[in-house]
Parts: C-alpha cells; structure tokens; sequence
C-alpha cells in the first residue's frame, strides 16, 4: 500500500481497538483488511454493547476526515445493544 493509506488504515485499526478496549465491553473482536478491486478495506467489529458514534471532538470523527481527505469514506454500525462495525475504505492510491 501507498505510505499514505497504510498510515490511515493504521489509525483506523488503532482507535477501533482503543475503542473496543475502553468502552465496548466486547468478548471478541475481528480485524479485517482487505484488498476489494481498486479500493482497500480495514474494518474493526466487535460484539459489545454498541453505542458508538462520529461526533465532533472524537476520535472517530478525525479519522473520518484523514479517510475522505484520500478520496476514502468511513462507515460505522453501532445501535445501542451492539454490535459494532467500524469500516474505513480507502482507494489503493489514495
């Protein structure tokens, strides 16, 4: 991968599983990155108690910005009772 695309699937992995840790109170958690044609995905799921949300001042929401500022999109799942989905997906040339 692109450095530039390695970094912000990297940080996308890292606050998904700060996150999991700190506040999901999960049993298990999948990380997944994966070459889909022209675009790669990395996602962070996990079975706790969900809840999470994009809002200004969190973490989430400065990975939104560095994954669209390269041409990407951040997707999250999270209704209350869980589980939660975190998926970052990014053009391989970003």
């Amino acid at each position: 991968l692109a450095p530039h695309v390695e970094t912000a699937l990297y940080f996308v992995v890292a606050e998904g599983m700060t996150n999991v840790a700190k506040h999901a109170g999960a049993a298990t958690v999948l990380v997944q990155v994966e070459r889909e044609g022209v675009t790669v995905a990395a996602n962070v799921a996990d079975d706790g108690i969900g809840g999470a949300h994009q809002g200004k001042g969190s973490g989430l929401a400065g990975l939104e910005q560095r994954v669209r500022g390269l041409g990407g999109r951040l997707l999250l799942s999270s209704p209350a009772g869980g589980p939660t989905v975190l998926r970052a997906e990014v053009p391989l040339d970003g």
